[in-house]
């Protein structure tokens, strides 16, 4: 063989591939191209939602921007970097929620932000984070699969922040934090038996928190779920719309701009929690079914990221963050339809809402990171 052929046949090796722009920015187009999808869906079915408000569409773009701007600075961080300091988010983001009864600004009858002066934000949208880190850095320092002394304090810092976000009052963001907790613990491998023991332990939680924790208005709620004809001008108002909304769509929908429940402003929140509703009567079920597909392919990449990640700790929060990112579609989408108490839950990327989205891109920016993590350890 000559030295010519040989040369040919290990060039490969010894001069490796020139990496892509994508490569050399860490980012995974796979999961970044249905985001990007459903984000621009989100654009036209909020300037339908808001009557054409150009205004209130370009905030949208300028929250993506920023989200985006996010998603690409934290892309680029070490998984055992966000591993080391997961502790110190998760207990700033504690203090913080512990300030808010002595100098949170309240709104809309909640008590939820604290204010610098120039800015104001949530808390508990910090927690979002944190708790899925916290929750896996400390399974993956105490071996898997948990034993039951970690599980137990895992739980309790899971409970903890759920429960001061409960009572701003934020049952949904308390949801959805108590979520991306709970599933890392579940993904840990924790044995039936501890499964069991914290779902009783679930169930006997739930007649004091409906005494001591929810507020009259909240109680309301899940009692119009069963019952939303009985107050129709009052509490059951929302869903009576949302529902009228949806089956006024049929299977093509109205048209573009051409709803009427949004438009004449029978419709509460169009622009916020309601939004599937307008997407449903102006493109009718196909629409919605349209953009399920491209949450699903979010899921799916989300999760085939967490059966391939290279360590345990990346495996553990993508999980975290992926289911997480489902509860978000399911609790809106049920909730809009009828089947699950209004708890104030966004639809990703389609809402209106800066702090959620850039909370959500943040969340993708790590699900990138462990998806590009070149380090192979040994757990």
């Amino acid at each position: 063989m000559s030295e010519y052929t040989r040369f040919l046949e290990g060039s490969d090796r010894d001069f490796p591939r020139a990496q892509s722009p994508a490569e050399r920015l860490h980012l995974d187009v796979v999961l970044l191209i249905p985001v990007l999808a459903i984000a621009v869906v989100g654009l036209f079915v909020l300037f339908s939602a808001s009557d054409g408000d150009w205004n209130t569409v370009n905030r949208q773009i300028r929250n993506f921007v920023v989200g985006l701007g996010v998603f690409l600075v934290v892309a680029q961080v070490r998984l055992d970097t966000l591993e080391r300091w997961a502790p110190a988010l998760y207990l700033a983001a504690l203090l913080l929620l512990l300030m808010i009864p002595f100098f949170g600004v309240g709104a809309k009858g909640a008590q939820r932000w604290l204010s610098l002066g120039v800015i104001r934000f949530q808390p508990s949208e910090i927690m979002k984070i944190a708790m899925p880190l916290v929750v896996a850095a400390w399974i993956v320092r105490h071996g898997l699969p948990p034993r039951p002394g970690a599980t137990v304090v895992a739980l309790l810092m899971i409970a903890l922040p759920a429960v001061a976000i409960a009572v701003q009052p934020d049952l949904g963001t308390a949801i959805l934090v108590a979520a991306s907790g709970a599933f890392v613990v579940f993904m840990a491998g924790v044995s039936w038996w501890q499964i069991l023991s914290g779902a009783l332990a679930a169930l006997a939680c739930i007649w004091p928190a409906w005494l001591y924790l929810l507020r009259d208005y909240q109680k309301q709620r899940i009692l119009t779920l069963f019952d939303p004809e009985a107050d129709r001008l009052g509490a059951g108002w929302n869903i009576i719309q949302s529902k009228t909304a949806i089956g006024s769509g049929g299977w093509s929908g109205k048209g573009w701009l051409q709803g009427t429940q949004s438009h004449l402003d029978f419709l509460p929140e169009s622009q916020t929690d309601f939004i599937i509703a307008v997407l449903a009567e102006e493109w009718g079920l196909r629409g919605v079914l349209g953009l399920l597909v491209l949450y699903g392919l979010v899921v799916a990449r989300g999760l085939w990221i967490s059966f391939t990640a290279q360590t345990s700790f990346g495996r553990l929060l993508a999980s975290a963050i992926t289911l997480t990112f489902c509860v978000y579609v399911i609790v809106n989408m049920g909730m809009v339809a009828g089947v699950l108490p209004v708890v104030g839950v966004p639809l990703p990327f389609v809402s209106f809402g800066g702090t959620s989205i850039v909370t959500l891109l943040l969340g993708f920016g790590i699900l990138t990171a462990i998806s590009t993590e070149k380090r192979i350890l040994s757990k």
